[in-house]
């Protein structure tokens, strides 16, 4: 168990005003930031600059959800906010190590991260670290790309992140998803790949070919009361919603049809949810990040509602 909170860099505000992380306060959730991405990409750079933005935009929103929660998830959980982990950008072996670091230290004080990022890569060390604590740990990934793709040179990329939690055994890959793959792809028959590390893939044309309604309630009842690590990549919806993010994938649901699955995810066991790929640079009005900061709020309504 780790005898020491990470070191983390200064930030402008906390989520939605709430306070500070405090290791004796019995937080059950927790915000924390993981400002980094690989700055690989030769054009969207910035991601690292998404737990700010996230944060700016939630100053304006209120606890409860009209018509679906009257649950406060904030005095309910006690939901605190740590901080930003203190990354730098580039240095991956690094960001890794504390990343696994801070949201192990997390899990240890029995709360529940709700990580910002950062681009699809902060998903790994967090997937590392929530396998120590979780067995038979699950990932529900809502995104446009699978992120689970053929090592080619480089082993940690944006497009690997998946394939190495397959192969290293962090998540149960015959019970885990990745929901919602569409668009232009770099290589071929990469649901064929993913399928062969043992993932589901449901693809947007089949979630909405066959109804959102029915494909979450077959995956509810698979899944049980299994430890769920939800990981949605903004990137899941349709592009006019989110033009700040990492790669912006057209032919996804709007805000209203993306937000009403996130809602029909009720009575799942979550233990870890990563909201990522914000990327401010690319939406001058930020309103994908204030779409994240809907996400993480009704997220913790989710997990609010689980809680007796």
């Amino acid at each position: 168990m780790p005898d020491k909170a990470p070191s983390i860099s200064r930030k402008s505000n906390n989520f939605m005003g709430i306070k500070d992380y405090c290791d004796k306060g019995n937080s059950q959730a927790v915000i924390m930031g993981l400002p980094f991405d690989c700055g690989t990409d030769p054009v969207r750079i910035g991601a690292r600059h998404g737990p700010e933005s996230i944060r700016k935009q939630s100053q304006i929103l209120d606890p409860y959800i009209f018509g679906f929660s009257d649950i406060n998830p904030i005095e309910k959980l006690n939901l605190t906010d740590f901080g930003d982990i203190d990354l730098t950008a580039g240095k991956l072996d690094d960001a890794f190590s504390k990343i696994e670091q801070a949201i192990d230290y997390v899990l240890s004080q029995e709360a529940i991260p709700i990580t910002f990022g950062g681009d699809g890569m902060v998903s790994l060390p967090q997937m590392r670290a929530m396998a120590k604590h979780h067995e038979d740990l699950v990932v529900l990934h809502f995104d446009a790309h699978s992120d689970a793709y053929p090592i080619r040179e480089d082993l940690y990329n944006t497009a690997t992140t998946f394939t190495c939690a397959a192969h290293e055994k962090l998540v149960d890959t015959r019970y885990s998803y990745h929901i919602g793959c569409r668009g232009p792809a770099s290589q071929p028959a990469l649901a064929e790949f993913a399928g062969q590390l043992g993932y589901r893939v449901i693809s947007m044309d089949q979630l909405f070919d066959e109804g959102p309604e029915q494909i979450i309630r077959e995956i509810k009842d698979k899944l049980g009361n299994r430890p769920v690590y939800l990981c949605w990549d903004m990137d899941f919806f349709d592009a006019s919603c989110v033009p700040g993010v990492c790669e912006p994938t057209w032919g996804g649901p709007n805000a209203r049809e993306g937000l009403s699955i996130l809602k029909s995810l009720s009575g799942l066991n979550i233990v870890g949810v990563d909201i990522n790929t914000v990327c401010p640079p690319h939406d001058h009005t930020n309103m994908s990040a204030h779409l994240a900061a809907n996400v993480a709020l009704l997220a913790l309504h989710l997990i609010a509602q689980e809680k007796k």
